[in-house]
């Protein structure tokens, strides 16, 4: 067999540190010293401890899983090193944050500005403090969503440095780049612009202490996604799609991005929006006009979780446009999809932190 580093990467990647429950590469234990030569494979681990108590077990699976993928003739060499020798990683925003969630889509109109604005509502009303980025540069529409369009931003000076204020909404605190510009102006930007753009929303406001930071990304992947994967410790992305297959191919790009060896983003899961429409006049009926249980293939074809299905209602649309989110009220079918979907976020999560 010959070999690449792609296949040395792949074999990695079936081998989990013990002390975080990430896979060698998601880690970043990869040293940038990967040699090849011939059958022969060198490189370096870097461990995050020293002494590291699963230093000798994880060097053994590693050259294990190596010679299962690659062949049992292939020669191992490993180094483990201590966490001083890693290489330094830039300081990233928002220490006082403690999750952060990417809300993305693969298209635009699948109704994923709806899914993050309800799921940070639904997650303030859990008792969480929550904060509310709308990254979606060129269309911003958490405005209209909870009836902010003539906000006006303000700084105040924290220490010797004046921050934005965020606006705030049902326990939600909320920053989108539709304040800084009028509802009937097209945001005609170039990709620098944009991306520093979201670098001041996110660096020079005063968010405070977070439990959750829900970030509205974009559809589609752009510049704005590696902006805030390079600037941003995001805990996981929620991928949002309709159950029609041309949205679902989309999906499958959008969770293609995250997983890429460099971004390496665990997907906490998808949410099915419009999974079916019910008349207000008939709510025990469903008729799933956009294909049906698209969106739970899809995750079972990929082994993610399918978090959530959200029905088609015309409360939804009502509510939104008239900038009250229908997750405030929890007793109506809606708002409830909408704090269960929360709940089983915070649920996700947590299982990704004690993994």
């Amino acid at each position: 067999m010959t070999l690449y580093p792609q296949l040395i990467i792949d074999a990695l990647q079936t081998v989990r540190y013990p002390g975080t429950g990430k896979n060698l590469i998601e880690a970043g234990m990869l040293d940038d010293d990967l040699r090849i030569n011939g059958q022969r494979v060198s490189f370096s681990l870097i461990f995050p401890r020293n002494p590291d108590p699963f230093m000798k077990s994880v060097v053994k699976a590693a050259e294990a899983a190596i010679k299962a993928h690659c062949g049992q003739e292939t020669e191992v060499e490993i180094t483990a090193l201590a966490p001083e020798h890693a290489p330094k990683q830039q300081e990233k925003l928002l220490p006082q944050v403690k999750h952060i969630i990417a809300v993305s889509s693969g298209k635009g109109g699948v109704g994923k500005s709806t899914v993050a604005a309800n799921l940070a509502v639904s997650l303030a009303a859990a008792g969480y403090k929550v904060g509310l980025l709308d990254a979606d540069i060129f269309g911003p529409s958490v405005p209209t969503m909870f009836h902010l369009e003539d906000f006006q931003p303000y700084g105040e000076m924290v220490g010797d440095k004046q921050m934005i204020v965020p606006a705030e909404r049902y326990g939600v605190k909320i920053l989108s780049i539709g304040f800084f510009v009028r509802p009937e102006q097209a945001t005609v930007w170039r990709g620098p612009m944009a991306s520093n753009a979201l670098k001041q929303l996110i660096s020079e406001a005063n968010w405070g202490e977070l439990d959750y930071f829900v970030i509205d990304t974009p559809p589609g992947t752009s510049d704005i996604h590696l902006t805030l994967l390079q600037e941003l410790n995001v805990t996981g992305a929620i991928i949002v799609s309709t159950p029609q297959q041309v949205a679902l191919a989309d999906a499958r790009k959008g969770i293609d991005m995250y997983q890429n060896e460099k971004i390496s983003v665990p997907i906490l899961g998808l949410v099915e929006n419009m999974a079916w429409f019910t008349p207000a006049e008939l709510p025990e009926n469903r008729y799933y006009i956009f294909g049906r249980n698209g969106c739970q293939q899809l995750a079972e074809q990929l082994g993610l979780p399918l978090l959530g299905q959200i029905p088609l209602v015309q409360s939804i649309c009502e509510s939104g446009d008239a900038g009250q989110p229908v997750a405030a009220d929890g007793t109506t079918i809606t708002g409830q999809a909408f704090r269960q979907l929360a709940q089983t976020v915070i649920d996700r999560v947590a299982s990704l932190r004690n993994a």
